[in-house]
């Protein structure tokens, strides 16, 4: 045939054929080559971690001294009958519920906003980030600063106003948890007004004019336009910060420190840690975390299940 290589038709001579091969087979070997050094980052960083975690589970060790032997499952045992493991489960989740929503909230209603045209919106957009941008020991000091029940600028504010009388101690065994969730929405909603905000900025126009064609309020547009096209990334958000917030350590640990209601709110992570590095329970932090570890699992998988029924309908 015109145009074929010498040989028999059809085909293309041996020499050639294997050289290709030899060239596909090189590739992959580079490219094998390539990628190992990140695989064994990540299982150095992530799988033997975990696997460790999981397999100190089952020992009473000490977290600095060579001593250790093995418990099977009376470190779960002990736990489930541990009144402030209970405690930490039920600090942990009105913490996380809690500042969710809020930030939810908080964060779609500011985004909104934002998505408006007015004079100094670029100004407002930049300093709404601040909270997520300063250190957390940063964010921590200057709000015990402001609600300081003796000099504090919040209570101050308040009684300025005539909505209390006395000053509140806010960080008391009342109000530490009320506290801490302020901080906390206070420092990461911006995560949500970005992501919020990005997707609303994509929404086509065209959506929003056929609806008012229709006769469709401001209220009826969110609700039908554009709740509808911010489903996705609230979805992911939602899952987000619903990981970040369980595990989050940083903020509720600083904020225990120096002061007399710390256990008001000693989520899970600050309790893995107590026993660690305090009690010196290796064997019992490291199931405390292996239980979270479950804890997030399940609720990730309910949660995409739940997620994808209402796909499905």
């Amino acid at each position: 045939m015109p145009g074929e290589p010498s040989g028999v038709p059809g085909t293309f001579p041996f020499h050639e054929v294997r050289r290709g091969e030899k060239v596909r087979i090189s590739s992959q070997r580079a490219g094998i080559v390539l990628i190992t050094p990140a695989v064994l980052l990540i299982c150095a960083l992530l799988v033997y971690p975990v696997l460790y975690g999981v397999w100190l589970s089952f020992f009473k060790k000490h977290s600095f001294f060579p001593d250790q032997r093995f418990a099977g499952i009376a470190n779960y045992v002990y736990l489930l009958k541990d009144p402030e493991f209970w405690m930490s489960v039920w600090y942990g989740t009105v913490y996380s519920v809690s500042t969710i929503i809020l930030q939810i909230i908080v964060g779609v209603i500011a985004a909104l906003i934002l998505n408006e045209a007015f004079r100094g919106r670029n100004f407002v957009r930049g300093v709404i980030l601040f909270p997520y941008m300063i250190p957390t020991v940063v964010a921590i000091i200057l709000w015990k600063w402001l609600l300081n029940s003796q000099f504090g600028l919040v209570n101050y504010l308040l009684m300025a106003m005539g909505i209390i009388g006395d000053p509140l101690s806010w960080m008391g065994k009342d109000l530490i948890m009320t506290s801490l969730i302020i901080i906390s929405v206070w420092e990461f909603f911006p995560f949500v007004v970005l992501s919020v905000l990005a997707r609303l900025q994509s929404i086509p126009p065209a959506l929003y004019e056929a609806a008012k064609v229709d006769g469709a309020g401001a209220a009826s547009r969110f609700i039908h336009v554009t709740l509808p096209q911010l489903r996705n990334v609230l979805f992911v958000v939602i899952l987000l910060r619903s990981i970040w917030m369980f595990t989050k350590f940083d903020t509720v640990w600083l904020l225990t420190q120096g002061g007399g209601a710390e256990k008001y709110i000693r989520t899970l992570p600050v309790y893995a840690y107590m026993r660690t590095f305090m009690y010196y329970q290796a064997g019992l932090g490291s199931t405390l975390a292996v239980i979270m570890f479950g804890i997030l699992i399940v609720s990730t998988a309910i949660y995409f299940k739940m997620f994808r029924r209402e796909e499905e309908i």
